[in-house]
């Protein structure tokens, strides 16, 4: 483990792309923690402010921070009980005077109010979406859903096709047939079709999707797998075991399968890349984590119409998440494969 990661620090775009994964991966386990807006799925709301630029401040009235729990990694913050954005505010004799938000600050429109607030301006550096909503801190809690399913779809892939791929391989005769069978009519089945299945079977939601994708991503996993142990399973490291009298599931469980893991580095590297993909489309179809339940798909989905009316950011954003991780991903796995190729080659 620790040369293939030298060889991947060796590579200038492998050792960018490892970096910016766990960028993304530390961004997305302490979410709540860089998040300018800290509120539960940054569901935080001011219609007033919907569309605004990139670097827009304001300021708002608030519950105050004792109407909160304390600020929780996985789910973050209450959403304040009341939020009124203002162009000014002034705290004079128990009570807040304000103009509310889109006043001229000339008018005799000035309000009051005694209930207990508290003043803060923020500045939103990526605008806000069509509902007010920051779009930084949703990008950034949204980075949680793609890493989290490209995660668990590659274990539930793991989990599906190394006993699959393993028993065909080193047994093979009608228990090889059967399960090569399986896996043909399976691997026939569009993925994208498949998930959408699985998803509505499953329905619609944040786990859901997560075991949808792995279902449908360990054929490829069993096929390497199957392909590995078949051609170990007649070393003579396997024929010594055999006349040591070890049976064949000890064999096949301690020396057979160890010496057969390599190339599914690989594999999982790609079927990582594949997840996140299959995640953005199906929120981007509304099969996905359902609001409001961040996702860059989901993102894209709302703003997609935006980027004729000037306002390009709003899916230009997520998009461009998307595409440099499951870039990144894919260099990954490419230079792993080169590595692991060239050990081959040397043993």
């Amino acid at each position: 483990m620790i040369g293939l990661l030298k060889g991947l620090w060796k590579e200038p775009s492998s050792a960018l792309s490892l970096l910016w994964i766990c960028f993304v991966v530390l961004m997305a386990v302490g979410a709540y923690c860089w998040a300018p807006v800290r509120s539960e799925n940054a569901n935080e709301m001011i219609p007033q402010w919907s569309l605004k630029p990139p670097g827009f401040r304001g300021e708002i009235l608030r519950s105050p921070t004792e109407d909160f729990t304390s600020v929780n990694w996985f789910s973050g913050e209450n959403i304040p009980t009341q939020i009124i954005p203002v162009e000014q505010a002034a705290y004079q004799e128990g009570q807040w005077r304000y103009l509310p938000y889109g006043r001229p600050i000339d008018a005799e429109q000035w309000q009051y109010t005694s209930a207990p607030l508290e003043l803060e301006e923020r500045t939103f550096y990526l605008g806000t979406d069509r509902y007010g909503r920051d779009l930084l801190s949703r990008l950034i809690i949204g980075a949680r859903v793609s890493v989290s399913v490209g995660a668990v779809a590659v274990l539930i892939s793991l989990l599906v096709g190394i006993p699959l791929g393993a028993i065909a391989g080193f047994y093979g005769g009608k228990v090889d047939t059967a399960i090569r069978w399986f896996l043909q009519v399976v691997w026939s089945i569009p993925t994208l079709l498949l998930v959408i299945a699985f998803t509505l079977a499953l329905g619609k939601g944040f786990w859901q999707v997560f075991v949808a994708i792995g279902l449908t991503m360990w054929v490829e996993v069993a096929r390497v797998v199957r392909g590995e142990v078949w051609s170990q399973k007649n070393r003579e490291y396997v024929d010594a075991a055999r006349v040591a009298g070890f049976s064949s599931w000890y064999i096949l469980r301690k020396h057979v399968l160890p010496n057969s893991l390599a190339p599914l580095i690989v594999v999982s590297a790609a079927n990582f890349a594949a997840a996140i993909l299959v995640e953005s489309g199906l929120s981007f179809l509304g099969l996905g984590a359902q609001p409001p339940i961040p996702s860059w798909g989901g993102i894209i989905k709302d703003h997609y119409a935006f980027i004729l009316m000037g306002k390009a950011w709003l899916s230009i954003a997520p998009g461009l998440l998307i595409m440099s991780l499951v870039l990144s991903f894919m260099i990954i796995g490419n230079r792993l494969r080169d590595l692991l190729d060239v050990r081959n080659i040397q043993s």
